[in-house]
C-alpha cells in the first residue's frame, strides 16, 4: 500500500521586521485607531472652538474625556507602530486595550449624550456631540474585536 503525503508551507510577511511597523496602518486595528483619533479630535475641536457654551461643566467634561482618550489611543497606536508591546512584556496589552475601550466607550457615550442634551441648538456643539457618538461607535467596534482576540476560543494543545 502506498501513501502520499503532501506538505504545503505558506509564509506571510506583514512587514520588513525593522523598527517601524508600517503594515499596522493597513490592519483593521490600525484603521480603527486612526478613525477613533480623527473622530475624537474633530469632536474636541468642535466643542473647544465654540464661542459660547450654554452649560460650562458639561462641555468641559466633554473636552476632558475626548482629549484624554485621544492621547490614550495615540499612545496605543504608537506602541503598535514601534512594536513596543513586544518589548514591554510585563503588561498584558490586549487586556489593557480592552479595558481602555470599555471605559472609553462608556465615558465618551455619556459625554456625547450630555453634550447633545445641553447644546442649546448651537450647531458646532451638536456637531461635536455627533462626532462623539461616532467615536463611541468606533470604540465599541474595537471593544468587540479586542474581546474576540483576547477572550476568544483558544487551543488547548490536544489534537482533534
Amino acid at each position: 500500500m502506498s501513501h502520499t503525503v503532501i506538505t504545503t508551507t505558506t509564509t506571510t510577511r506583514t512587514s520588513d521586521g525593522g523598527f517601524l511597523n508600517v503594515g499596522y496602518i493597513r490592519t483593521t486595528g490600525g484603521i480603527l485607531k486612526i478613525s477613533q483619533m480623527v473622530a475624537l479630535l474633530v469632536a474636541f475641536l468642535c466643542v473647544h472652538c465654540a464661542r459660547a457654551w450654554p452649560d460650562w461643566p458639561a462641555f468641559r467634561y466633554f473636552e476632558v474625556v475626548t482629549l484624554w482618550f485621544l492621547f490614550a489611543f495615540l499612545i496605543f497606536f504608537l506602541m503598535h507602530m514601534f512594536r513596543l508591546q513586544a518589548k514591554i512584556t510585563c503588561i498584558n496589552w490586549p487586556l489593557t486595550e480592552f479595558l481602555h475601550y470599555a471605559v472609553g466607550s462608556i465615558l465618551v457615550l455619556i459625554a456625547s449624550i450630555v453634550g447633545s442634551v445641553k447644546s442649546g441648538g448651537i450647531s458646532v456643539l451638536v456637531a461635536g456631540s455627533v462626532f462623539g457618538f461616532i467615536a463611541t461607535f468606533l470604540m465599541a467596534v474595537s471593544l468587540w474585536t479586542s474581546y474576540k482576540v483576547s477572550c476568544g476560543s483558544q487551543q488547548t494543545g490536544a489534537s482533534v
